[in-house]
């Protein structure tokens, strides 16, 4: 029974020794850790405050996911002061100014340490037809005399924010004339419908509020003024009239009046 007592006693002064040792070995291990990654921090921070951690030129700054844009184009956005140092740069700030200024709809901008520089990830808004003013119409953010591009949520983009037109991956075959601010409100509802058309539409006028014209496969076609509900019946007719040259000679056709869908008319020549 002496025994037994005595080599209990033994095991468990074995196991608190042990148990002690893995302690200190533990405690031991996280002041290497971190004292490692102090270590790290402090180099990382010591070698971008260097003089060389700087950016110092707009081909410091990488731009990613632009088939409208040139790059060019994206780093003139960028308001930076050269030569910045990299830790004073604020990404969101940058974000939000590229955004505000140009033609496109999202930015991620991320600083890099090797080499020193900047990332800029864009998301550009994809133009869907060309814009040409009227006589006496003009666009909140260009001259009245101007022409540009507009994106289908009627966001203007002028001509100025491509540095070669020639080599965007296609300009759109829509036209858009006598675009106005007032009639750009109703933009993204009146090109939904003209995207989905059946009939191809090349220009659409606004000139004349009170009698907006197409000019499609089938000739003009003359819509009176605006209305939601009654332009997308429009739209439904016209579609419906796509039989129309195997009667009549388009080239016939003075105009295809839609003002009333319950009784269009076809004026001849």
């Amino acid at each position: 029974m002496a025994t037994l007592t005595s080599t209990t006693s033994q095991d468990l002064k074995l196991r608190r020794h042990r148990l002690k040792r893995r302690r200190q070995l533990r405690i031991l291990q996280t002041l290497w850790r971190s004292l490692l990654l102090s270590a790290m921090a402090g180099g990382t921070l010591w070698l971008v405050t260097r003089p060389n951690w700087v950016i110092s030129d707009p081909q410091q700054i990488t731009v990613l996911g632009n088939e409208y844009l040139s790059t060019a184009s994206v780093r003139s956005l960028v308001p930076l002061d050269y030569p910045q140092p990299l830790l004073e740069i604020q990404p969101q700030v940058l974000r939000q100014a590229i955004e505000a200024q140009s033609p496109i709809t999202q930015a991620i901008v991320t600083r890099r340490l090797l080499p020193p520089g900047l990332t800029i990830e864009v998301q550009e808004r994809r133009p869907v037809a060309l814009v040409k003013p009227g006589s006496k119409t003009s666009i909140h953010g260009f001259k009245p005399d101007g022409e540009g591009l507009v994106d289908d949520q009627g966001f203007w983009l002028p001509y100025s924010s491509y540095t070669d037109l020639a080599e965007m991956p296609e300009l759109p075959t829509l036209t858009v004339i006598g675009l106005s601010d007032h009639s750009r409100e109703d933009w993204p509802a009146i090109y939904s419908h003209l995207a989905r058309s059946a009939t191809e539409i090349f220009e659409i006028d606004f000139q004349t509020p009170s009698n907006i014209i197409l000019n499609t496969e089938l000739g003009n076609v003359h819509l009176g003024t605006y209305h939601p509900r009654r332009f997308e019946q429009q739209m439904q007719v016209l579609a419906e009239m796509r039989t129309l040259p195997t009667h009549i000679q388009p080239s016939n056709i003075d105009y295809i009046d839609l003002q009333s869908t319950e009784a269009p008319a076809i004026q001849l020549r």
